[in-house]
């Protein structure tokens, strides 16, 4: 009579777990590249990090942190310019570059104050309470985990200062 009950448990729990393993989707185990690729609302910055040959230092051991504009980030910015971005690959490796921090960074990590960036130039940094912000973005998706850092979904793309 008891293993009656015990073994629908069982295979119940079991097959809950192998689904779970199975799922798709951003694992601590995978690098910043893998993240990228299984987050569907950043699609379009891992295209241009990949036309950019930025897909090795994502991949890279790091520790980065990557705040990643959103696909709706990138189609408020003038078409005219993301043309000039594609057209120069040393443009765009300065804009996405922009965007990464050579540290690990997680939401509750971020104090206010700025950080240096793969492009070499400063972003300010801000949390308050559970909002992030990076420069005038916010973030709008924290702490997606990677085996070499961590991702930040933005809802702005942030471009460089200007080089004087």
């Amino acid at each position: 009579m008891y293993r009656r009950y015990v073994f629908p448990f069982l295979l119940a729990a079991l097959t809950a777990a192998t689904l779970s393993a199975c799922a798709t989707g951003p694992s601590a185990s995978s690098p910043i590249s893998a993240t990228l690729a299984a987050t569907p609302s950043i699609s379009t910055f891992r295209t241009l990090a990949t036309q950019a040959g930025l897909a090795d230092t994502l991949a890279a051991n790091g520790p980065y942190t990557v705040f990643a504009p959103s696909d709706e980030a990138f189609k408020a910015v003038p078409a005219k310019t993301m043309a000039e971005l594609q057209a120069d690959k040393s443009k765009l490796q300065a804009v996405l570059n922009y965007h990464i921090v050579p540290k690990r960074l997680t939401a509750a990590d971020i104090q206010p104050g700025s950080a240096k960036t793969l492009q070499g130039s400063e972003i300010t940094l801000s949390r308050a309470g559970t909002f992030v912000t990076v420069e005038d973005a916010m973030v709008v998706q924290a702490d997606i985990p990677a085996s070499n850092g961590v991702v930040h979904v933005v809802d702005r793309v942030l471009m460089p200062p200007a080089k004087k």
